[in-house]
């Protein structure tokens, strides 16, 4: 039976998405200076205020109120009309020393021997909805953020500020397969002279043709700013705080979100390293044919450097798949999901964090755990199991 499913994304001057940004700003500061720095800062944004706060260990130097106010202007927040002028916002510091009882534990002298930087559960998922193998609803949601921002930094339309959401309802056929775009929402701040018409008219004119045709009809509602105005907005009208749209950052709720946030966490946090080593593992699988959608949960225990739990779950949508019991001892054999190996395979010593903070963590190329290569291993593995 056919049903519907949202999801929603925001820009990066969301105060959510702000304060992932200026967290994620300070962790590639000390990346640059110290690829092993143990960063775990998260960041509070709300009308005149922003306070970084947290634990770190290395003897790198930051100079946190600049990096802060210059993440602020990247977003947009240099423009007054916003309500947030970085210049003018006061930024408060209170960082200490990351606990030496979490070193001891991660830390063994042999980096191969790395411990996980916390407990926990992860989750990666990936399907053929997409070409990038994410799910429709989450797609393109971020699809409307970007093309939001483009108008905004390009000029288009120079009266549009920072903050925006978008949500977008598909309807699913009795296939599981996307039928229709149902309800289509682009919610978007505004500079405070600007008729609701205009705006109205200007994103349905520049910004829904980036939906698919083919899945628009006359009963797909298209609703701009539902509430008739958005001049307020930022921080200014809401608080942010760091880790606060996870299911933003994934699957946009399609799929299973673990128990915590990336943003402002080095990759010795397996929150954020295994997160991303679940969707390399699911997109390979998927994008090798094996399976039509999979998700992959991974589960670690602090101090430990292999995963206490690993499951594999494969659907496929016509025919037979790959056993998930197959997929799993192709996993094991493939892939190395020690702290170590993730770090290593997917290059993450290295300052690539704050462009993730915003327009989702997943589905976007050239991110290494967006890379399909290990796709013919998987092939090779399964057909050494199933005799195919």
């Amino acid at each position: 039976m056919g049903h519907l499913f949202t999801s929603e994304a925001v820009t990066a001057g969301h105060p959510d998405k702000l304060a992932d940004t200026i967290s994620d700003s300070v962790l590639d500061a000390f990346l640059e200076q110290d690829a092993h720095a143990r960063v775990a800062v998260e960041t509070f944004v709300t009308n005149g205020l922003c306070i970084v706060g947290g634990e770190v260990r290395s003897e790198a130097v930051v100079d946190y109120a600049t990096i802060a106010r210059d993440a602020m202007k990247r977003i947009g927040y240099g423009d007054e009309r916003a309500g947030y002028p970085a210049d003018d916002v006061g930024v408060v510091v209170t960082v200490g020393r990351q606990s030496a009882e979490i070193a001891q534990g991660v830390d063994r002298g042999d980096p191969a021997k790395q411990g996980a930087g916390d407990q926990g559960l992860m989750f990666g998922y990936a399907c053929r909805d997409t070409d990038v193998l994410m799910p429709l609803p989450i797609h393109l949601s971020h699809v409307l953020v970007r093309g939001l921002t483009a108008l905004r930094e390009n000029g288009t339309l120079d009266y549009l500020l920072p903050d925006g959401k978008t949500q977008v309802t598909v309807e699913y056929g009795d296939d599981g397969r996307p039928a229709r775009l149902d309800t289509v929402v682009v919610s978007t701040q505004h500079a405070k002279d600007i008729d609701q018409a205009r705006i109205e008219a200007d994103v349905r004119e520049h910004l829904f043709p980036l939906l698919p045709g083919a899945l628009l009809d006359e009963r797909t509602r298209l609703l701009v700013n539902p509430t008739g105005s958005f001049h307020v907005g930022g921080p200014k009208g809401d608080t942010g705080l760091t880790g606060r749209k996870i299911i933003v950052d994934t699957y946009g709720g399609w799929a299973p979100h673990g128990g915590g946030a990336f943003s402002g966490k080095d990759p010795s946090k397996v929150d954020r390293s295994a997160t991303y080593m679940a969707r390399y593992v699911a997109k390979n699988i998927v994008a090798a044919g094996l399976v039509d959608a999979c998700e992959v949960q991974l589960a670690y225990a602090i101090g430990v450097a292999e995963p206490v739990s690993v499951r594999v779950t494969g659907e496929t949508w016509s025919g037979e798949g790959v056993p998930n019991a197959v997929l799993e001892r192709a996993v094991a054999k493939v892939f190395d999901l020690t702290p170590y190996g993730i770090i290593k395979q997917l290059d993450l010593l290295r300052p690539i964090y704050a462009d993730t903070a915003s327009q989702g963590h997943f589905g976007r190329e050239g991110l290494p755990w967006e890379a399909t290569d290990k796709v013919d291993a998987l092939k090779a593995e399964v057909a050494a199991a199933t005799g195919a």
